[in-house]
């Protein structure tokens, strides 16, 4: 469908994800479960050997410091969710998302949910656009599709930032050469 607004926002996500791949193409399988503080969130293998990631209902103070493994789950599962919102579909439990593990199938995976994203991007119209949104403000009438789409990507650049932040200090950090 042809809708400047959506063209904007969607290059403005590619743009973000651009910068992402910078990270990507550099990241290693031990990036993603570097602890850079004693008090971290995680993911962790349970008995089954899944991936779950440390969480709490109600956020901790102090926030603990996330290792690349857990953003990239956080990031999959919000980004999974609003596209399950924007395509119609029924969305997932946070529970339901899961992190494929450490390294390349973590990136697959990622790369995946934004084909997915752009592919559901590639349907709205500016009547679409402008529907009242179903996540993540369900509740507030003023907010709509447009305004999911704007927060998808200004989510996207605070966890590429992250990410991006995360390699840079394991790889200048003294403790990495005694691992």
């Amino acid at each position: 469908m042809d809708s400047p607004r959506c063209d904007l926002l969607r290059w403005q996500f590619g743009l973000t994800w651009s910068l992402f791949e910078y990270h990507l193409e550099r990241l290693a399988p031990e990036d993603f479960l570097w602890e850079p503080a004693a008090e971290c969130w995680t993911v962790r293998r349970d008995a089954r050997g899944g991936w779950v990631p440390d969480w709490a209902d109600t956020e901790p103070d102090p926030v603990p410091v996330p290792t690349i493994g857990w953003v990239s789950w956080h990031l999959g599962w919000w980004l999974g969710v609003t596209t399950d919102h924007v395509c119609g579909r029924t969305p997932r439990e946070r529970a339901d998302i899961v992190w494929p593990g450490p390294g390349d199938a973590a990136i697959a995976w990622l790369r995946g949910l934004r084909d997915d994203w752009l592919s559901g991007l590639d349907h709205l119209t500016d009547a679409d656009l402008d529907r009242a949104a179903t996540f993540p403000w369900e509740r507030d009438p003023e907010r709509t599709v447009a305004h999911t789409v704007a927060w998808v990507n200004a989510e996207l650049m605070k966890n590429v930032s992250e990410i991006g932040q995360l390699r840079l200090l394991r790889a200048a950090s003294p403790l990495r050469a005694g691992e």
